[in-house]
């Protein structure tokens, strides 16, 4: 198998590169054209490019059996950021998909999700411009797959954290270590049974363990 990745300099970007290598995936980085990429990286196929450069992006998903977006607007004074990255960013990577007969995405969203009454609007609106990203992509075209992560956390000890997997629009609150939300975006490339749905994911030491596999038949 051979995906590509955007947003792959990103905090969870490099983690997906990571978990996708392990697994012996072969990854196509997608970044932004000043970004930084780790050292154990490097060696891996990268393009550097704007989303808004037609050829160049599809260029880069030629010939690759999926797409994962991790690309996100950061929180900032700039309040176009959400538009701009989560809806129209989103719009052209998907009309790249189109153009190269790409069908198998997944996107990185965020839990609440569409809510309008969140903290996180006040940069920009951006669970409503998320929302608006995940609309393009529920299309009947793309076999596509929603992941939802919780608070996103930077720890790598993550053997006690065990997952809660919820269908869309059941959990509001939690957190989750990005590689966990990594280790979810590669199992839903494995599993078909992940196809078309949307995936709420946060993570507690008190949760029962329950593999990704068996979570989805109560999705």
């Amino acid at each position: 198998m051979k995906i590509a990745i955007t947003g792959a300099s990103g905090k969870t970007g490099f983690r997906i590169t990571e978990e996708a290598l392990k697994k012996g995936i072969k990854v196509n980085q997608i970044v932004r054209k000043n970004s930084k990429v780790t050292e154990n990286l490097k060696n891996t196929k990268t393009y550097r490019l704007s989303i808004d450069n037609k050829y160049e992006l599809d260029k880069a998903l030629e010939d690759v059996d999926a797409l994962i977006i991790a690309t996100g607007a950061r929180a900032s004074l700039d309040l176009t950021g959400p538009a701009r990255v989560d809806a129209l960013g989103v719009y052209r990577q998907l009309q790249s998909c189109k153009r190269v007969g790409l069908k198998r995405v997944i996107l990185v969203s965020s839990l609440c999700t569409g809510k309008l009454f969140h903290p996180l609007n006040l940069f920009g609106l951006i669970l409503i411009w998320k929302k608006i990203g995940e609309n393009f992509l529920k299309n009947q075209i793309f076999d596509w797959t929603i992941i939802r992560p919780g608070g996103l956390k930077e720890i790598e000890k993550i053997e006690s954290e065990n997952i809660e997997y919820t269908k869309e629009d059941t959990q509001f609150k939690g957190s989750i270590p990005r590689r966990l939300v990594a280790k979810c975006c590669i199992d839903s490339l494995t599993n078909k049974q992940s196809i078309n749905k949307i995936i709420e994911v946060t993570s507690s030491s008190d949760n029962k363990k329950v593999s990704f596999k068996k979570a989805l038949q109560s999705i």
